[in-house]
């Protein structure tokens, strides 16, 4: 039987003409939870999927960059020396946002030609362009020599989402698909940049994690997300501190007559987003079960349709309907406007809940979603 990779080299051949140099590829992400933390410097939960951006790659000495992918899209070209935000758009200004930002740290780029092959959703608020970029990532830091260790890579991968391709995200999503590893959530501290793997063992407890993909598209690069940034930034400013990071709830509160009435819902979700994340690792790190992270998963998707406001109704419909069905506990997942939710469910019931979910969806006459179970997996890697 002819795996992923397999068949993606071969599809490489036959479009290229000869044999790729390599075959690299990086994970998609689910946020466990903490959500528009990174970006204010806070606490984040993330975890590498088996979903993957795959990447086969054969390097030219000729500067062009060819691009071409599995999927839909039309294949793009350039050389290395012109690339340059804004010259891009769709999936290849992932690709080509790399080369970029290798380049601008010196980094004597060769030309490539690259094929990508993905099953990570688009839009679906898992992470497809970090994937992208982190898979991409590898390659030109083999191919290249520059030897950057991964934790540099996380954010020459953010910078070319954010200068390249113009989504102004933190560094949840690169550092995701670069730094998990099975079985496990990825614990990160978005100010120090420290990060620890926290046990996230649901199999051995008769659990999955189901995720629901309303098949409402989101980009990050549209004005809600920069507006939510924008918003928690004047939040900070008026409280005289770097970031929201810095503030706790209960000091929040006595803070609240200096803020309008929107900072201060932005900044609460925010604040106590960060809480929720540390309780939900004390109590994984503590040995208790996963089960137990319904009432932090409910509280922070209220958080983010009420105070933060990046939830639809048709994620609210999917947290609803899973709880309705038995989840141990749902939330919209991503950076919202649409995207995924994620439900955790007993394994034994997974199918029965995401049934369930798609007939909430059909009486309310939305696009049926795609439900699939996902798995903590190990984050980018050279796969030959």
């Amino acid at each position: 039987m002819t795996t992923p990779v397999q068949a993606t080299a071969e599809r490489f051949r036959k479009l290229y003409g000869r044999a790729s140099a390599g075959l690299f590829s990086a994970p998609g992400r689910v946020n466990v939870i903490g959500e528009h933390t990174d970006y204010n410097l806070g606490f984040v939960l993330p975890a590498g999927i088996n979903r993957r951006a795959r990447i086969a790659v054969l390097p030219r000495g000729d500067g062009v960059l060819r691009m071409a992918t599995t999927g839909t899209g039309d294949p793009a070209e350039s050389t290395v020396a012109e690339l340059g935000p804004g010259m891009l758009q769709g999936w290849s200004r992932y690709v080509a946002g790399v080369h970029w930002a290798f380049g601008l740290r010196g980094v004597a780029v060769p030309g490539m030609d690259i094929l990508l092959d993905s099953d990570v959703p688009a839009g679906a608020g898992l992470s497809s362009s970090a994937a992208i970029e982190c898979a991409v990532a590898l390659a030109v830091n083999e191919f290249s020599g520059a030897g950057l260790p991964a934790e540099d890579l996380v954010l020459l991968c953010q910078q070319a989402e954010n200068d390249f391709a113009g989504a102004p995200t933190g560094i949840l999503d690169q550092s995701a698909s670069l730094l998990s590893t099975s079985g496990h959530a990825l614990f990160l501290d978005c100010r120090t940049r420290e990060s620890r793997h926290v046990p996230l063992d649901l199999a051995g407890e008769g659990m999955a994690l189901l995720v629901i993909d309303t098949k409402v598209s989101h980009a990050h690069d549209s004005g809600g997300y920069a507006d939510r940034r924008a918003d928690c930034e004047r939040a900070a400013a008026t409280l005289g501190l770097g970031s929201l990071r810095e503030i706790s709830l209960p000091d929040l509160v006595l803070a609240a007559p200096s803020l309008d009435a929107l900072a201060y819902r932005r900044a609460r979700h925010v604040v106590s987003e960060n809480a929720r994340v540390l309780s939900v690792v004390e109590h994984l790190e503590a040995g208790r079960r996963a089960a137990g992270l319904g009432p932090w998963l409910a509280a922070s998707h209220e958080s983010l349709r009420d105070d933060f406001e990046v939830s639809c109704p048709e994620l609210d419909l999917a947290v609803e309907a899973a709880m309705a069905a038995g989840a141990a506990g749902a939330r919209m997942t991503g950076g919202g406007f649409g995207g995924s939710a994620i439900a955790l469910v007993p394994a034994s019931d997974a199918a029965r809940i995401g049934s369930e979910v798609c007939r909430a969806f059909a009486r309310a006459d939305f696009l049926v979603p795609e439900v699939f179970e996902v798995v903590p997996e190990d984050g980018a890697r050279r796969e030959f």
